[in-house]
């Protein structure tokens, strides 16, 4: 049997012609995740969140360490620059991470893994001739972060590095995790601060890189405050930035007691090391004529997870008679 289609009455459809003219109700706004909005202000750029960001690209190691310190390693669709090896409590979680470009990513490269969230660890990881300013990035609809250690105002020390990984935490919406890592850190400082109390702090010169000027750690960076909780004193404290040159004339002048080699990149610490002890103008040093170095990672020593296990480290090498 068919079934006749009836037409409606007039008087059936002036509610339909009413819904029609009467104004759409805007629609509901998406309810912001638990623990957001998150508004946080980084090296002056103010950025909210409604919530964690979903596919993230690391720009330098020690803050790719941080995110995966954090096991936020699902949360990366990408990441650059290393600088040495990544630690073994993170090599896993790395190695599933797509590597986007063995130093920094063209601007196309790292658009093309269609990021949200990208977090440089130096200033040049947004270098603006390379298209990769965080303004840039903004336009794009992508949110940043720099690292804090280079746009902080003055001296750097381990509580910049906590509230680096306590607001990493905030914007990823892990923030008990990062409180766990803080406390462990904590701890793990006040350690060593026990097993050294009491020394007498040696003067230390830092070696980074260079041949006609000594590229060396300054004042204002984490690594000043690590030579310190480590039981040195930074001879070039009084250079009013983390990392700056040097002259040798200086180095000379200053007589460290030790020379911390940064080992990192194509020239090896021994190369290093002869460059060092072949140079007659610093046969005189006390470091030099004692051969005493010491020697960190270049990943140990900047705002990264990895500050109090070098502490810890570099006070062995400073304090012998004091290591576990």
């Amino acid at each position: 049997m068919t079934r006749r289609r009836t037409l409606p009455s007039a008087l059936a459809l002036l509610p339909l012609l009413a819904a029609c003219a009467a104004p759409q109700a805007a629609p509901t706004a998406a309810k912001p995740a638990p623990g957001f909005p998150y508004t946080v202000t980084n090296c002056g750029v103010t950025t909210t969140y409604q919530a964690p960001p979903k596919r993230a690209v690391t720009m330098n190691q020690h803050v790719t360490e941080v995110l995966l310190a954090l096991g936020l390693e699902k949360s990366l669709v990408g990441t650059a620059y290393l600088d040495d090896a990544v630690l073994p409590a993170y090599r896993k979680a790395y190695d599933a991470v797509p590597v986007l470009a063995k130093e920094y990513p063209s601007k196309e490269a790292l658009l093309a893994a269609n990021p949200d969230f990208v977090y440089g660890g130096y200033t040049s990881a947004f270098d603006a001739k390379a298209g990769r300013a965080r303004d840039d990035l903004a336009k794009a609809g992508i949110t940043s972060r720099l690292n804090g250690e280079y746009c902080a105002d003055g001296p750097v020390s381990v509580d910049d590095l906590y509230r680096e990984v306590t607001e990493v935490g905030r914007t990823f919406g892990v923030p008990d995790r990062a409180a766990k890592w803080t406390r462990d850190a904590r701890a793990s400082l006040a350690a060593t601060a026990e097993r050294i109390e009491g020394v007498d702090p040696v003067s230390v010169f830092v070696y980074d890189s260079g041949d006609r000027t000594a590229f060396t750690a300054g004042g204002d960076g984490i690594g000043d405050d690590l030579i310190t909780r480590a039981g040195g004193r930074n001879v070039f404290a009084d250079l009013a930035k983390p990392f700056g040159d040097a002259t040798w004339e200086q180095v000379v002048a200053r007589k460290p007691e030790v020379v911390l080699i940064y080992d990192y990149g194509t020239t090896t610490v021994e190369q290093k090391k002869r460059r060092l002890l072949d140079d007659p103008a610093l046969k005189d040093v006390p470091a030099i004529r004692n051969r005493r170095f010491a020697v960190l990672p270049l990943s140990d020593t900047v705002l990264g997870v990895r500050v109090p296990a070098a502490v810890d480290k570099l006070a062995a090498q400073l304090h012998p008679a004091t290591a576990r």
